[in-house]
């Protein structure tokens, strides 16, 4: 994937970068109460839905800051031009 398609993807879908991190946060919380001994026969369940949720939040948040990164980047290069 070329730097051009990456800068597309993270600048101007920024609402999937969102959409990722709430999907992984819900993982997330879900897999961390499947952790609770009420839930023991989910525990496996439980730790798939951890690590995918915390994979989820990292693939978002890593996206939105090369979005802010690209942002910045061009707003010092418009005012540099000027």
């Amino acid at each position: 994937m070329s730097l051009v398609n990456v800068r597309t993807l993270v600048g101007e879908y920024g609402h999937i970068h969102t959409i990722v991190g709430i999907t992984g946060n819900v993982l997330f919380v879900v897999g961390s109460v499947l952790f609770f001994k009420e839930f023991d026969r989910f525990y496996t369940f439980g730790i798939w839905m951890f690590v995918l949720g915390s994979f989820c939040m990292l693939i978002g948040t890593l996206g939105t800051a090369l979005g802010r990164l690209y942002e910045r980047r061009e707003k010092e290069s418009a005012i540099t031009a000027d």
